[in-house]
């Protein structure tokens, strides 16, 4: 069960890509970085966020805790940016937040940064589990912090959501974007991580993760098709994909061996 807490301060935008997000103090003191609903990438961006975070947790990946963030309509009546201001009144609401990591910084192999085999191999198979396309040189969406490697941003995956009455002919889809993936030179153990992907990822897992998704989101995205129905469609996705998992690791074991 993911916690909520309140919005009491608008700290700092970062203004990276659409999806505005900024840096917001909440009531329990912490600083997290906040996804907000009404910005343009709307509220599957969230959806995407929350799923695949704790997916990725649920395999043993890092991830900053996701917690809700509820925003409160006259938070940004103070803030004189335009922008921002009709951004934080459109996000009245639950929003998305992570923790925010201080001193954190991004992963670069520029910087001879490098990851362990098993962990690479790893994060390899949940983005393109995922189909996560934004894990590249271009767009690392990994820090670390104290030594240690986290996934972040995970609004661009299950890009299946947007088309959903196609979505059982995705989940067994390849994913060629897989050779872009920054940790992919790293991955040497894919077919290990499959291993142990397929036994953290029961249905009691997959359940759990779906429905800690508000009922509101998953409504607004398909109208007529009832929350519970939207999760089960996501559990019928993960669990096809899953069971056609052979196709997108021996693409991301193909594109790993041309590397080495």
């Amino acid at each position: 069960m993911l916690r909520t807490v309140h919005a009491t301060r608008y700290v700092l935008p970062m203004r990276e890509g659409g999806s505005l997000p900024a840096i917001v103090e909440a009531d329990d003191l912490g600083l997290y970085i906040v996804k907000f609903r009404g910005a343009g990438q709307g509220k599957l961006a969230l959806v995407a966020e929350v799923i695949c975070g704790e997916i990725g947790r649920a395999l043993g990946l890092r991830v900053p805790e996701i917690v809700f963030v509820e925003v409160d309509s006259a938070l940004g009546r103070n803030e004189p940016d335009y922008e921002i201001r009709q951004l934080l009144q459109a996000s009245a609401g639950l929003n998305v937040g992570l923790d925010y990591l201080p001193g954190s910084v991004m992963f670069d192999p520029a910087a001879r940064d490098a990851v362990p085999e098993d962990e690479a191999s790893m994060a390899v198979w949940f983005d393109a589990f995922t189909m996560n396309v934004d894990r590249t040189a271009k767009n690392a969406n990994l820090l670390l912090w104290h030594r240690k490697l986290y996934l972040i941003d995970h609004g661009a995956a299950l890009y299946f959501h947007h088309d959903w009455d196609n979505r059982m002919v995705k989940s067994q889809a390849p994913f060629k974007e897989i050779a872009q993936h920054l940790l992919l030179p790293w991955a040497g153990r894919i077919a290990a991580a499959g291993v142990e992907a397929h036994s953290k990822l029961t249905q009691e897992v997959l359940h759990a993760v779906v429905s800690a998704v508000p009922d509101s989101w998953l409504e607004d995205a398909a109208a007529g098709v009832s929350a519970e129905d939207r999760r089960l469609g996501y559990v019928e996705f993960f669990t096809r994909r899953l069971e056609s998992a052979q196709i997108f690791e021996q693409e991301a074991m193909d594109a790993h061996a041309r590397l080495i």
